[in-house]
């Protein structure tokens, strides 16, 4: 099984050119499937002992979402076994996944966003760098994965666009208001510290992802808004 994971993984990387987040997450599920399966040899694997690995994952209380997550992985890496030749039969072509859970979306309304924006004070570095955050998150609505890995370069200051690098490292070009590019400019011109990096943490290191989250966690407690604000939010 896990000469299969193996080169199942190294294909995502390769050929698909998936990112490092999406390998770890398939690597964690299939050798948990791979500890389910024990001494079970791949070949035997069927719809059966699918439905029973399912079973188990509900038993877990695990979320619906999670689940289904969990069997797309299985669809792709058993198709991958088929196409290549290791294995003759799909046995999850005929697995169904579970119903998704539907939840009314948590957002911000236009006052909040405004209040929030306009919270961080533009007198310090610090502050003047979380407003640059907020307004570039939401005039551009890129990622906090794609916020984090920012360079001043990638920054047109003059055609009001921005390069950031998404999804399989791929790159994209997102417009960028005038009021994110002035919150930008003025950060810039009261940071002590020359670096590549477009936002930096306390230490004057290029900020990250728990980072930004944390940042904008402080901000809600003390704006006193509902719970559960993600950066994607903004």
């Amino acid at each position: 099984m896990q000469r299969y994971i193996e080169r199942f993984l190294r294909y995502l990387e390769i050929e698909k050119n998936a990112s490092k987040h999406t390998l770890l997450n398939y690597r964690l599920d299939l050798e948990a499937f791979a500890v389910f399966l024990g001494d079970t040899a791949i070949e035997k694997v069927d719809y059966l002992l699918l439905r029973k690995y399912m079973a188990g994952l509900k038993e877990k209380n695990m979320r619906q979402k999670t689940i289904s997550r969990k069997i797309s992985c299985l669809r792709s890496f058993f198709r991958f076994l088929c196409r290549e030749g290791y294995l003759k039969n799909n046995p999850v072509l005929t697995l169904m996944s579970p119903r998704r859970e539907k939840h009314l979306p948590i957002f911000l309304t236009e006052d909040e966003v405004t209040r929030l924006i306009d919270t961080p004070q533009q007198d310090s570095e610090l502050g003047s760098r979380d407003r640059a955050i907020f307004e570039t998150l939401y005039s551009t609505g890129m990622r906090v994965s794609e916020l984090v890995g920012l360079s001043i370069a990638d920054v047109d200051f003059i055609s009001g666009v921005v390069k950031v690098m998404g999804k399989g490292k791929k790159e994209r070009l997102l417009p960028i208001g005038d009021k994110a590019i002035d919150s930008i400019r003025k950060y810039l011109d009261k940071r002590s510290k020359d670096s590549d990096a477009l936002f930096l943490n306390k230490n004057h290191k290029r900020i990250t992802d728990r980072g930004i989250r944390d940042v904008l966690a402080r901000y809600i407690r003390h704006l006193s808004m509902k719970k559960g604000i993600s950066p994607h939010k903004i």
